[in-house]
This record gives structure tokens, sequence and C-alpha cells, in this order.
């Protein structure tokens, strides 16, 4: 009999066992368009939602599309955004608002500062963990608030 603990053996994480936002380096679930995003592959491995070159354009693309809420929409608050963001028609929008809430430590009524990179990537690592299950990297994110 063997007096050492059994290992746990660690599962490998590999494209096809992450999320399909993931897996597009579309943290944001952005569904296609007729115009294609700057970094966005065409056509896409998915037929529904954008797929990017890398994870930093795919961030860049949920940071500028909340940044076009405000500017567009005249979406100020975060509950503005998310509503915007996650309609009630597709999703459990007071669900995706509290979680985004508590993530970014804003209020839902918050007007968040669309020229603040802190603010904004908060924001932007909150929506990518509602949508994906697992925290945003900030690392790639900053590098798509670079990208804007």
């Amino acid at each position: 009999m063997n007096s050492t603990p059994m290992r746990k053996e660690r599962k490998m994480k590999t494209k096809s066992n992450l999320t399909r936002g993931l897996r597009n380096n579309n943290p944001g679930n952005i569904r296609l368009s007729k115009l294609p995003w700057r970094g966005e592959v065409r056509p896409g491995r998915d037929q529904a939602f954008c797929t990017f070159q890398t994870i930093e354009y795919g961030y860049r693309a949920l940071l500028k599309l909340l940044r076009n809420y405000r500017l567009k929409h005249s979406c100020r608050t975060i509950r503005q955004m998310i509503e915007r963001w996650a309609p009630p028609s597709e999703n459990n929008t007071e669900a995706y608002i509290c979680t985004v809430c508590g993530r970014t430590g804003m209020l839902e009524t918050y007007a968040v500062n669309i020229d603040s990179k802190r603010e904004m990537c908060k924001l932007a690592e909150a929506i990518s963990y509602q949508e994906n299950g697992v925290a945003g990297n900030m690392p790639d994110i900053e590098a798509g608030w670079e990208l804007l």
C-alpha cells in the first residue's frame, strides 16, 4: 500500500474546453454585424458571434462598444449600459447588473467615465466574467484599451 497521497490530475485548458467567448477571443460575446471590427477574423469559426485574432482585439471591441453606448446612445450609468449590452429579452439583466456592480464596486446609478482606463477596464473585466464565468486577465484588457 502506498502511503503517499494520491495526486489529482489537472485538466489541461485547451481551446475546446474554454467558453464560446474565450474560444472566439470575444470575451464580451459580441454578435456578428455587417461591419467588421478591427482584428476580427472573417469568416470566423462561429456563425453568430465575432471571432477575433487575439483576446486583446476582443477586449478592444468590448470597450469600443461601451464607449459608443455613451457617445451614440446616451447610456451614462452602469444600469443603462448593461440594459443595452444584455437586454432582458436575452438575459437576466438584473442579475447581470448585480454581478457587474459587485465586481467593479460601482453602483448601478454610477455614471461611468468612458475616458478613464481604470473604470472602463474594470467594467470590461466584470462583463467578461459574467459572459464567461472566469475572471478576465487585466493585462489583456488593458492591452485592448491601448488598441482604441
